[in-house]
């Protein structure tokens, strides 16, 4: 594989949003199982590299559910998409099946193109992944901290590792 160079600046810029992009990810899942699959397309590869990451969410749907994810597979799933956030010349696919615990599956996804992730309506998504993930497609919620100028505008998102259950 042959990335373009990037600075150690953009690296980190890019690992604390790919933080920040999970942080909110985990914040606004429901009790039950989730995979959250990445693919990311790099120039020079015959395929795309993909990650996953599965997380369990323990509780009623309140502030206090219990949000788990293995550190393995945090760590490699924070260092792919630090490298699609960093390469801008990079594109993939974010998505989100989830198993609520009645049962239902629920899919969402994220178009990753020119170092951002962007929200794909349900119908986009179902075209986008090409049937295969079966479940109910819905339109995704946004994933970037708003650039808004405001330091501290909102409710505290603590790490992912903060939600690491080990």
């Amino acid at each position: 594989m042959q990335l373009k160079p990037v600075s150690l600046d953009v690296i980190a810029e890019a690992r604390e949003e790919a933080q920040a992009v999970l942080a909110t990810l985990m914040a606004r899942l429901a009790p039950g199982e989730h995979v959250v699959r990445l693919g990311v397309d790099m120039e020079g590869q015959e395929r795309p590299l993909s990650a996953t990451l599965p997380i369990t969410v323990e509780g009623d749907g309140g502030a206090e559910d219990l949000v788990g994810a293995e550190p393995k597979w945090l760590d490699n799933f924070v260092f792919l998409l630090t490298c699609g956030l960093a390469q801008t010349l990079c594109s993939g696919v974010l998505y989100l099946r989830s198993t609520g615990v009645d049962g239902q599956v629920t899919v969402r996804a994220w178009h990753l193109c020119w170092g951002a992730l962007s929200e794909c309506l349900a119908g986009e998504a179902a075209e986008l992944l090409d049937g295969r993930e079966p479940g109910a497609y819905a339109d995704a919620f946004a994933l970037h901290a708003p650039d808004d100028g405001e330091e501290d505008g909102g409710e505290a998102v603590f790490p992912p590792v903060a939600y690491t259950v080990l």
